[in-house]
């Protein structure tokens, strides 16, 4: 037997014993606790019969006679009011009893209660009925619904466990960094020949040339023999240069007849084995980019595995008073948990049906939840509008202190088809307002490819749940993995938390940041490369704390670098501070159109300006 058919003995019992409590020659608590348990949907045949069994046991046959009508009657109502709304609320059951009760007092005829004082008690009665309703019902669901830990009890007793999702996850990230640590301990980077591998060039070319020459063994008889000096000095010159030098073309001339076809010989040795060498750093780099992936994956299992912590056995009050909110709306919960992120935030996640298989609004039920956690919860991405009859599964994420909106004015290079600049904007579940800025090489449609491609890695990385830096070096090594020459674009990007307000900004290769507080203007600047050119990439990173009202705004460098002035930052930050709107549309237009005052009208590059702003709800 589970543990909610024991509680509902437990509710049976009671039924029975509330029949003692009298106050007055009164005894409110058997219609009040009847009222309370019949819209707990427990069986009500068997709560009938026990509630008038407790009568029997305790109380007068006039006052039963009394209280049994008001209780078949209340069932009644409740009944009919399911039926018709689809639902019944707390406050409306006991109405409802309190009413029943009220109007059987007045019926004096029928109970033979003529005194008008009765009535006046009765009333009273009834008050105090629908009070008690009223306090009950919620402390009776709790007792129903709050989750025992019966599984970690069982677990202390016998001694054993069983491993934890996130020990899994953990265990797994390891086992990806040790993979890791693997690759980058294979061999380094090599831009010379080895000693070695210098020897066997030379014994290639002398078994080519020398060994089919009567002088062969002269010239290579003995270790002194001035051959090897000169072998040597002609490697090292085409490894230095790429031909061999006049002087030892000289050199080799006066000891050997076939100077010319040894240096041609060694020059397609050489050659073949800078090919060589080539192909063996580009492996070594193809190994350090998979390591750089491994190690992205190892961090993203850690983050898994603390992403979430479940505290639905700590919060069971907390769960059961959403089970109740719902319960008054309509919706049968038949599975939830309540889920902690990492920034402390709350997750709620369930599967509902409507009872009456009527169609309830997200609306609604996000009030409900909204109401038993005491914090405001919204539904999360991609959660249906209408809950019916059929189970569904929702979200509900804890509503963020700030909200943001986005604006964008964007103009393409003269004589150009497309623009080379990318640009994206994500609002994420974890309360997160992501803005890219990409700004590929060149213009037209190859920059604009290359800019594509840089936003659309790195909106996947992001919604998959990396980090705003794993996701960036991803990026980065997919570009280096496909390898084409010229195949790098900036990266602007802004993370702001709008929880907290606070806002990092990384930058690979960008422009200059600026950062909007009312009037004042603060810059943000970098140094860095673009992205794609080296396995390795230098991300700077800072961040700021923006409050209501605060713009964010990037821009390419086609907006800064043909103002023509000494310091255009300093240009662009004097122009954002005698802009005053309040709409980051209207922002960024403004923006190009005062830069279009210092080109004469011309757009001599692709320009982009991107503006995000964020307010307190």
């Amino acid at each position: 037997m589970n543990k909610r058919k024991w509680k509902e003995i437990g509710i049976y019992a009671l039924a029975v014993l509330v029949g003692k409590v009298e106050f007055v020659g009164c005894f409110p608590m058997i219609p009040a606790f009847f009222t309370v348990a019949y819209m707990e949907e427990i069986n009500r045949t068997l709560l009938l019969i026990f509630s008038i069994f407790g009568m029997a046991l305790f109380i007068p046959v006039q006052a039963m006679a009394k209280y049994t009508m008001a209780i078949l009657v209340t069932a009644v109502v409740i009944k009919l009011i399911e039926w018709a709304d689809k639902t019944c609320r707390t406050w409306v059951g006991a109405i409802s009893m309190a009413a029943s009760m009220f109007l059987i007092t007045i019926a004096g005829e029928v109970l033979q209660i003529r005194n008008r004082a009765v009535v006046w008690m009765g009333g009273l009665e009834s008050l105090l009925i629908a009070g008690v309703v009223l306090l009950a019902s919620p402390i009776i669901h709790y007792f129903l619904e709050e989750s025992i830990p019966w599984k970690k009890s069982r677990e202390a007793k016998t001694g054993t466990t069983t491993p934890e999702h996130g020990e899994k996850l953990q265990s797994y990230a390891k086992s990806f960094s040790g993979l890791s640590q693997i690759f980058s301990r294979m061999n380094q980077y090599k831009s010379n020949f080895e000693p070695e591998e210098m020897g066997k060039m030379q014994q290639e070319i002398a078994g080519k040339i020398c060994m089919s020459c009567n002088q062969c063994a002269i010239c290579w008889q003995e270790d002194t023999s001035p051959m090897y000096e000169v072998f040597y000095r002609l490697i090292h010159s085409l490894e230095k240069r790429g031909v061999a030098e006049e002087e030892v073309q000289q050199d080799l001339k006066h000891y050997c007849p076939y100077s010319d076809t040894i240096i041609e010989e060694a020059t397609g040795v050489f050659e073949k084995a800078k090919l060589n060498l080539s192909w063996y750093n580009r492996l070594l780099e193809n190994r350090g980019v998979i390591a750089q992936q491994l190690d992205a994956m190892a961090d993203i299992m850690e983050d898994c595995a603390k992403e979430y912590i479940d505290v639905s056995e700590s919060k069971g009050r907390v769960l059961a008073s959403v089970k109740y909110r719902l319960k008054e709306r309509g919706i049968v919960v038949n599975d939830i948990h309540l889920y902690e992120r990492q920034n402390g935030r709350l997750s709620l996640q369930m599967k509902v049906c409507s009872k009456w298989g009527n169609c309830v609004t997200i609306k609604e039920i996000a009030k409900g939840v909204t109401q038993g956690m005491k914090r405001t919860m919204v539904p999360g991405k991609y959660v249906r509008s209408l809950v019916g009859k059929e189970e569904a599964y929702l979200t509900f994420e804890e509503d963020t202190v700030f909200h943001g909106l986005h604006g964008v004015a964007r103009l393409t290079k003269d004589n150009a088809q497309v623009s080379g600049d990318s640009f994206s904007v994500l609002e994420l579940d974890g309360g997160d307002y992501v803005l890219a800025l990409s700004d590929g090489m060149g213009s037209g449609i190859s920059a604009c490819k290359e800019s594509e491609m840089v936003i659309e890695l790195i909106e996947k990385f992001v919604e998959t749940g990396f980090q705003k830096e794993t996701a960036i070096r991803m990026m980065n090594s997919a570009m280096v993995i496909q390898g084409e020459d010229g195949m790098f674009s900036t990266v602007d990007m802004a993370d702001i938390d709008l929880y907290s307000g606070k806002c990092d900004f990384y930058k690979i290769g960008a422009a200059t940041t600026f950062i909007k507080h009312g009037e004042e203007v603060e810059c943000i600047s970098s140094t860095t490369l673009p992205a794609g050119i080296f396995q390795q990439i230098e991300i700077e990173k800072s961040s700021r704390q923006l409050k209501d009202g605060d713009f964010v705004i990037l821009v390419t460098d086609g907006v800064l670098d043909y103002l023509r002035v000494p310091a255009p930052e300093e240009t662009l930050r004097e122009i954002l501070e005698t802009i005053e709107t309040n709409h980051p549309g209207q922002l960024a237009k403004e923006v190009l159109e005062r830069i279009l005052l210092f080109t004469a009208g011309r757009v001599p590059d692709d320009m982009t300006v991107l503006v995000a702003g964020i307010w307190e709800k």
